[in-house]
């Protein structure tokens, strides 16, 4: 969301500047380690994603521990179900009843979580993450570029201890690390230095004060915010949690201040945020943000646990766990930002990941909705402002909002950096979309334009 002083500070500084998203192929169901149930079965409703997730939650009710993940098949557009039927071929039948496509598999949900808490007690070490993947009905494990010698071999024992058919186990590029700095910026100043970060949504505060969520490593950096590089601070943070969880609830701190629940998506197109959902794996997600500007990924695991490097300790690892996993990249310039679905779901703040987007990576997100249940806040005023309503979602073009590679602070660590050609005193940076560009073109970077928007039916981005 750009940033708009209007009468009572009618700040639309909500939404926007997430991390880069990357190369994100839509992942199709994999067939291993189990077997579709079609023989008699009814036929799988066709569903978006987000009536998927609704689907998910319903069924997981009536199952109980018989369920055992679920995830979003985008090719077919229908849910897939993992049972653990046994004997009992009733569950089975009820989830196909409900709408699902249905299929048995090995491992169960507790077996999961008990191999996930194996991780965290052996080998929980800076630089790996793990997630349940519901595709191949496993742990997913993860190891960054400073996993190596004694810790990647603690984690190659600790997996394969796990059993068999019940962890897989990869390097990935880069190291994982929190993405402060960049997006629709929000600024700090500390003893360090200046940072800055993405603000992900407009809420109200339990107390009906207006407020956005952000990434809780930013709240825990610094108390106040400006949406100007060297600007008053405009929001103080009201409630900041990092590590365990990631995110922050900020004020505004003048209470008059009207927000509108939308996110900037380039050539003055917003998408309207209609409500908070649930991530489910398999389902298409987008992410706007300065660095790298509008891209779209897929959500590849839930429950995610990842171990940073501790910035402020050497030996020390903060934890986050209960992230979203995808397979969109990210880049300093992105902390905090919004992760949401072309129907206006809001489902995730970015906390932090590995790679970046020239070669990709993984990128983590804070989910929404246990950030608004722990917070108390609610969305902001969902039609509040300009910008495309529900079922007029905005168009943006990728290529107007390249990468700016100056953005970072040169060392690969983001903490603490800001980019100093943010000077135009609107939230404008490095990367940002031209809001002037009205003849099709936007500019990113200082030499990059693409074609605008079309006629708005849809989004479109960069992999």
């Amino acid at each position: 969301m750009s940033h708009k002083r209007i009468p009572k500070r009618k700040a639309a500084i909500a939404v926007g500047g997430v991390a880069a998203l990357g190369a994100a192929a839509i992942l199709l169901p994999n067939a291993n380690a189990s077997q579709d149930n079609s023989a008699g079965a009814a036929t799988p409703k066709t569903l978006k994603a987000t009536g998927a997730s609704d689907l998910s939650s319903q069924i997981a009710g009536l199952l109980g521990d018989a369920f055992a993940g679920s995830y979003y098949d985008s090719a077919t557009q229908q849910l897939v179900v993992n049972v653990i039927s046994g004997d009992n071929n009733n569950v089975v039948v009820q989830a196909e009843k409900a709408g699902a496509k249905v299929r048995e598999v090995q491992n169960s949900t507790a077996e999961l979580a008990a191999a996930a808490k194996v991780l965290k007690t052996k080998a929980t070490i800076p630089g790996t993450a793990w997630s349940v993947d519901p595709k191949t009905n496993k742990i997913q494990v993860l190891a960054d570029s400073t996993v190596t010698g004694t810790k990647w071999d603690t984690v190659l024992s600790t997996v394969k201890s796990l059993g068999t058919d019940m962890a897989t186990v990869k390097k990935t590029a880069g190291s994982f690390k929190t993405l402060v700095s960049g997006g629709d910026a929000i600024f700090a100043q500390t003893d360090q230095g200046g940072v800055r970060c993405s603000l992900g949504f407009n809420v109200t505060a339990s107390d009906g004060t207006p407020a956005f969520l952000t990434a809780g490593h930013c709240g825990v950096a610094a108390k106040q915010w400006s949406d100007t590089q060297d600007g008053q601070p405009i929001a103080t943070v009201d409630q900041a949690v990092f590590p365990g969880n990631d995110f922050s609830l900020v004020k505004y701190d003048d209470p008059a201040t009207q927000t509108t629940s939308d996110v900037n998506v380039g050539n003055g197109q917003t998408v309207q945020i209609t409500q908070a959902e649930d991530a489910t794996v398999g389902t298409q997600v987008f992410r706007m943000g300065s660095t790298t500007g509008l891209h779209d990924g897929t959500v590849t695991g839930l429950d995610a646990t990842v171990n940073f490097q501790s910035e402020t300790d050497p030996n020390g690892v903060d934890t986050v766990n209960g992230l979203i996993q995808t397979d969109v990249c990210a880049e300093a310039g992105d902390s905090g930002g919004s992760l949401f679905t072309q129907d206006g779901g809001a489902v995730g703040l970015t906390s932090g990941g590995s790679g970046d987007c020239t070669s990709g990576g993984e990128t983590f997100f804070q989910p929404v909705t246990a950030a608004l249940t722990a917070t108390g806040a609610t969305l902001g005023d969902a039609g509040a402002g300009a910008g495309a309503g529900a079922g007029d979602t905005a168009t943006a073009d990728p290529s107007a909002t390249a990468a700016d590679p100056s953005a970072t602070d040169g060392t690969g660590d983001q903490s603490g950096a800001v980019d100093p050609s943010a000077t135009d005193g609107t939230g404008d940076q490095s990367g940002a979309v031209d809001p002037n560009a009205t003849d099709g073109t936007g500019d990113a970077t200082g030499d990059g334009t693409g074609t605008g928007a079309d006629d708005g039916s849809s989004l479109t981005s960069n992999h």
